[in-house]
């Protein structure tokens, strides 16, 4: 199936996108992006990986205001090759894969509501664009998110993606680094979150893991609140290694006769950095009893 092959809502191009509009844009929300901007720019220096903050500079992403898609992509593509692309909301997982594996990344173009601040379920403009773009403008990751792409459109065709979508989860969306001086942020779930950015890293309750692709692969993950294990890489070089030179045919059809493992789950023969308390999501399930 071609990615035209997938119907666009209306208002949409063939690929899904649309444009920004960034002129419609109100002063209201320009200021929000900038309280948003400002509360987790004093929070990560120290917390996340240096690459993140290089991207922020080089991209300019400093100026205040909600960035303008096609300048942001004209630095892009002068670094690595990428594009950033509004589409209206969440897409069809071939049509992300698409994009990806061409050097597209797809933003949301609506920014949450004061309301909203600190949560939101579906990614908005600040979740996509803080959280994502910048290490898009460091080389060794644009690579890795471009194989992680063109490894979707395989996992489509083989009906693997959701296999394929634990690595996105616990890499691009919560992933963690091991540096000299400690543990870092990395993943846009992360970065863009004031809480989980504090969680991440210094809560006693999640488990903190060695990346693994076969085992994070069966994998289970929370959606609707803090991770309970993160998974920790040593560098984005060994990460995009570990995309390209896997066969993930033979692996997704390995996997087929295991059982799915609990987001808590430690094995015998992980690397634990941290072992949770898992005190967090306890205290949440007791809140949740009737």
């Amino acid at each position: 199936m071609a990615l035209t092959d997938l119907l666009a809502p209306d208002g949409a191009a063939a690929d899904w996108t649309v444009p920004q509009d960034w002129a419609s844009y109100s002063a209201a929300e320009h200021a929000l992006w900038d309280r948003l901007f400002a509360r987790q720019s004093a929070l990560l220096p120290g917390r996340v990986a240096p690459e993140f903050l290089e991207g922020l500079e080089i991209l300019r992403m400093t100026k205040p205001g909600i960035p303008d898609f096609a300048e942001l992509s004209d630095r892009l593509m002068a670094r690595t090759g990428w594009q950033v692309v509004a589409v209206p909301g969440l897409v069809p997982d071939r049509v992300f894969f698409e994009h990806l594996a061409n050097r597209r990344f797809v933003a949301g173009r609506f920014l949450r509501t004061p309301e909203q601040i600190d949560y939101l379920q579906e990614p908005d403009v600040f979740h996509d664009v803080f959280g994502h773009v910048p290490l898009l403008a460091n080389p060794i990751f644009a690579d890795y998110m471009q194989a992680y792409g063109q490894g979707g459109l395989r996992a489509d065709a083989l009906g693997a993606i959701d296999r394929l979508a634990r690595l996105y989860w616990y890499t691009v969306e919560f992933g963690l680094i091991a540096q000299p001086d400690g543990l870092k942020l990395y993943g846009a779930g992360i970065v863009s979150s004031h809480g989980e950015s504090l969680f991440a890293l210094d809560d006693p309750s999640p488990n903190r893991l060695g990346f693994d692709l076969r085992r994070l692969m069966r994998t289970r993950y929370r959606i609707d609140d803090y991770q309970q294990s993160y998974f920790v890489i040593d560098s984005f070089e060994d990460l995009l290694r570990a995309t390209i030179e896997a066969d993930f045919a033979p692996l997704y059809a390995g996997l087929e006769g295991l059982p799915d493992l609990d987001t808590d789950t430690i094995l015998p023969g992980d690397r634990v950095y941290t072992r949770g308390t898992q005190a967090y999501a306890q205290n949440k399930m007791q809140e949740e009893l009737p």
